[in-house]
């Protein structure tokens, strides 16, 4: 059951029943003068802050012990401690999360070959700038309540690539799969039109969301929760996942639109 509500998440999530989500994987606003549809991303910091502490207080509430909160948050070049300082805020006082790991979502990346070669993958918006290199990287925190929540490391992961490795350790049980790490190459979808395909100025990857259901446990994801839900990247990721129910808020009746079509495209 996928649920997408018309609501401030804030007074949405109050409806919620405590301890009833499994996972919540979102992305608020960043405060750093996007062009939303409805919302004004122009608040002063401290105001900002302030008012993450009180929607992460209703998203702690309706966790569970053993739950997962995936933020998401970028920055601008001009403005890189925001997201430093708002996972600091949650965890140094109420609600009092606990940081248990630190992810990187890596939008483009370029790797030098063996050979001397480079190859440059992925997507990132060019800055026209003398003082800032282009920014290519967004940060993912996982929250818990405890920070001794359990993941399935091995289901988020990547296969050897030295097969050798498979029977020289002896953690890996046979299985040619180990853990990803905390940095992860996940690049927007390439598309035609931004306006038709991706009308919204900050969102992620429905892959992202994918990957995080997978590390926190796909057979124990029961809720998905997504407070700013967009254009539904979150619901994509329910949906093709097979998780029994998602919850979305959005303020913007345009992106939750969008959300539905975007749904019933890919059932069809």
């Amino acid at each position: 059951m996928i649920e997408l509500i018309h609501s401030d998440c804030l007074s949405g999530m109050r409806n919620l029943p405590a301890g009833s989500i499994d996972l919540v994987v979102t992305s608020p606003p960043y405060n750093i003068g996007i062009d939303y549809g409805t919302y004004n991303d122009n608040s002063d910091r401290s105001s900002f802050i302030q008012w993450c502490q009180k929607w992460a207080l209703e998203v702690k509430r309706v966790m569970n012990d053993e739950a997962s909160f995936f933020l998401n948050v970028g920055a601008s070049p001009s403005d890189p401690l925001l997201p430093h300082q708002l996972v600091l805020a949650l965890c140094e006082s109420t609600p009092e999360f606990t940081l248990q790991n630190t992810f990187h979502w890596i939008k483009s990346i370029s790797v030098e070959t063996k050979k001397s070669g480079t190859i440059s993958v992925g997507h990132f918006k060019p800055l026209n700038s003398r003082r800032y290199v282009n920014d290519c990287h967004e940060y993912l925190f996982h929250l818990t309540k405890s920070g001794n929540v359990p993941l399935a490391r091995r289901a988020a992961g990547v296969e050897y690539a030295d097969k050798s490795n498979i029977t020289r350790w002896g953690h890996t049980g046979g299985e040619d799969k180990r853990c990803r790490g905390n940095n992860w190459f996940i690049p927007y979808d390439t598309i035609q039109s931004r306006k038709k395909e991706r009308p919204h100025p900050a969102t992620f990857p429905v892959a992202l969301v994918e990957q995080c259901i997978r590390l926190h446990g796909q057979e124990k994801t029961t809720h998905l929760l997504d407070p700013f839900s967009g254009i539904g990247s979150s619901a994509l990721a329910a949906q093709r996942m097979g998780i029994p129910r998602f919850t979305g808020f959005d303020i913007d009746s345009e992106y939750l639109a969008t959300s539905r079509e975007r749904l019933a495209n890919e059932a069809e």
